[in-house]
């Protein structure tokens, strides 16, 4: 699921992005969830860096789009902004924000389509390199190469990282499915492990980060070849 935030307070250019995304995603098979904003305000207030990609008006009532833009930098360094404007003067303002692209009012569905197809490219490139997860209050975006491992408590995960604990509200299921093929393996029902992480195997025990996590029976086998294919340069 790819997550979409368009800011944009013409109703109808509002309507015509949601009907091109839609278009894409039947073309694509791709799927996306959006939430809209009717001006630059709206978007940064309370903003949390949950979204892969924005799209954004440069000409808003109460906040323009590059101010916005700018609070949102601050906040989400890795979140795609795509500008959306009559104006490609304002394609140079964008480097300032990191903006990646600009399509230009008014809309037509092939130009837009190859934007969006080049930002989602960006966008995947991203995932690779964080997770989204969800949090109190909102969502984080996790180095996964600073992820230690994952451990499920109760009705919550722990994510035990380079910078601290984060308590979430996923599942251990879902959080699993988002690292696939990215070097995460179970030692036991209640533990997924960053196999970059893992210094030893020590009485039944996979050691990551200073932590011993118990290797179950039925998951040693599997646990162990994958690690072992880690090591060795493969994949789990």
């Amino acid at each position: 699921m790819i997550r979409i935030a368009i800011a944009e307070d013409d109703p109808q250019c509002l309507a015509q992005l949601e009907q091109f995304i839609g278009d894409y995603g039947r073309e694509t098979g791709r799927a996306f969830q959006i939430t809209r904003f009717s001006n630059g305000e709206d978007l940064v207030e309370g903003y949390q860096p949950e979204f892969d990609l924005i799209l954004m008006d440069v000409e808003m009532p109460f906040m323009d789009g590059m101010t916005a833009a700018g609070y949102v930098r601050r906040v989400d360094p890795e979140v795609v902004i795509v500008f959306v404007t009559n104006l490609a003067q304002y394609a140079i303002q964008g480097y300032s924000v990191n903006a990646l692209d600009y399509i230009l009012k008014p809309l037509n569905y092939f130009s837009f389509s190859q934007r969006l197809g080049r930002a989602l490219q960006y966008v995947h490139k991203k995932e690779a390199a964080f997770l989204t997860v969800m949090v109190k209050g909102g969502a984080i975006k996790l180095e996964v190469d600073g992820i230690f491992y994952i451990e499920r408590l109760g009705r919550q995960l722990m994510i035990h990282t380079r910078s601290g604990i984060h308590a979430s509200t996923a599942t251990l299921q879902q959080v699993e499915q988002d690292l696939a093929g990215k070097g995460f393996a179970r030692c036991n029902k209640g533990y997924l492990v960053n196999l970059e992480h893992v210094t030893g195997i020590q009485d039944g025990c996979a050691v990551v980060g200073g932590d011993r996590l118990l290797i179950s029976r039925g998951r040693r086998a599997p646990f162990l070849e994958a690690l072992t294919d880690w090591v060795g340069g493969g994949k789990p």
